[in-house]
């Protein structure tokens, strides 16, 4: 864990003074500030801190099962075409024109991976030290290091919140649809995009998450009918797992700061106005944590909403009053730094090896 502990430590100070010595302020029509040009070669070295951290890894999660894969394959395009994420297969059988070394295979993915998500934060996070801090905190870094191909799917479809902000169908799935050759659960994002674009906090949004309620309810029958929808594809090994929910307190967590946005709704759509897109995603990632009670694999596919999540953290400290800010923002910072000991510690024992670095 000390490799990770001091990843944890220069991303913050990166971030933080790269947030610090910013400019060019943005401003909306309320005078309040909604983005930023932080510092270049501070931001550079958050990314580049992460990059090395996860890139140089050579365990954590499914990390030597991509490595094994890697070095017994011929990635032909017989074997592209036998597989399912034929996009990944393709990423591997061209690295491997060039070099039989895995590190390779883990190093770009983790490039593109922690590139993009990074990059997306210093445009849409307020306060963008807590959302690195909690990418890192909230466990999902770690996460980045286990599913790899469908993180860098997320990864590239959070590159593309312009287009969701924006409205722009076309542009946003093709990005999608690019996402799902490396993992084809992917392809949610696309009726997920329909159901976000609505005010936050609306009837819709408020149905999810009761269905997502009656589901854990109801899961033995809810499991029984989408387990025979995907039986024969690759999900469907999935109906295999029996191995429990998520924890509760993982699902606490991730509840508590879209807690805080309902209650600072209009402040936050006023200091912000395009939160309502962020907020619906992360009530859309809250539904499936609170589904992945009754079986944890639903978690899963809140990869592709947590990201969200980590926007909205950067911004509800500013719905708070002016005095409370500070003690709300320290409030964050020691909430998740226990819950990260615990999670990654007490509960999973992380340990971190490399071949270069630690």
């Amino acid at each position: 864990m000390t490799v990770l502990w001091i990843n944890l430590i220069l991303v913050f100070f990166f971030s933080f003074f790269a947030r610090y010595f910013s400019t060019n302020l943005v401003f909306n029509g309320s005078g309040s500030i909604v983005s930023i040009t932080p510092n270049k070669i501070l931001a550079i070295g958050t990314a580049l801190t992460f990059i090395i951290v996860s890139g140089l890894r050579r365990n954590i999660g499914d990390t030597p099962f991509y490595i094994h894969t890697y070095n017994i394959n011929d990635f032909t395009w017989e074997y592209v075409k036998s597989q399912d994420d034929i996009g990944f297969s393709i990423l591997q059988m061209v690295l491997k024109m060039y070099t039989d070394d895995p590190q390779f295979l883990i190093f770009i993915t983790a490039l593109v991976t922690n590139l993009l998500i990074v990059l997306t934060f210093f445009k849409y996070s307020r306060l963008v030290e807590l959302s690195v801090y909690v990418y890192i905190t909230g466990g999902l870094f770690i996460v980045t290091m286990n599913g790899i191909r469908q993180c860098l799917a997320a990864a590239i479809i959070f590159a593309a919140t312009k287009f969701l902000i924006e409205r722009k169908t076309i542009p946003y799935m093709l990005v999608v649809v690019f996402a799902s050759f490396f993992h084809q659960s992917a392809l949610i994002l696309i009726p997920i995009y329909f159901l976000v674009k609505y005010r936050a906090w609306s009837k819709a949004t408020l149905v999810l998450l009761l269905f997502s309620a009656v589901i854990v309810l109801g899961f033995n029958q809810f499991s029984g009918a989408l387990f025979s929808v995907i039986e024969g594809s690759q999900y469907g090994v999935y109906s295999e797992f029996d191995e429990g929910g998520a924890n509760i307190f993982r699902v606490i967590v991730f509840a508590v700061p879209i807690i805080i946005a309902f209650f600072g709704r209009e402040k936050l759509r006023r200091l912000y106005p395009d939160s309502d897109v962020i907020v619906n995603m992360a009530i859309v990632g809250l539904s499936f944590m609170i589904i992945s009670l009754a079986n944890w694999i639903f978690a899963r596919f809140n990869i592709y909403f947590e990201l969200y999540q980590l926007i909205l953290v950067s911004w509800i400290v500013k719905v708070f009053r002016e005095k409370d800010q500070k003690l709300i923002y320290f409030a964050i910072i020691i909430c998740y730094l226990v819950y990260y000991y615990y999670e990654s510690v007490i509960n999973l024992n992380i340990k971190y090896l490399s071949d270069y670095i630690g």
